[in-house]
């Protein structure tokens, strides 16, 4: 596992890259939740109360890098995400800002 610290805007957020086979799980983790990969569940993260987002990439087609993480597109967020102003379409940087 690979792991490297992140600046937001209001917090240094801990990165995380776990190689799974020929796939590898990407998060970056914030004070105030968890902008990851298409392969994280914000559904399940919503019932736990744990804003979460997920972003897809914006160039290639997979995330795989946290720098990869930090330039996709949030296509998902769940409510607590929203309501700390995380929208679709967003750079994870941006909705990672926001968590921060």
């Amino acid at each position: 596992m690979q792991e490297e610290q992140v600046l937001l805007r209001n917090s240094v957020g801990k990165g995380f890259v776990v190689p799974l086979g020929p796939v590898s799980l990407v998060g970056v983790v914030a004070a105030g939740g968890l902008v990851g990969c298409g392969a994280i569940d914000v559904a399940a993260l919503e019932k736990f109360g744990y804003p979460a987002a997920r972003v897809r990439p914006s160039r290639g087609s997979s995330v795989s890098t946290i720098a990869d993480l930090l330039a996709g597109v949030v296509k998902e967020a769940n409510e607590g995400a929203q309501r700390l102003g995380v929208s679709v379409g967003m750079t994870g940087k941006d909705a990672l800002d926001l968590l921060s």
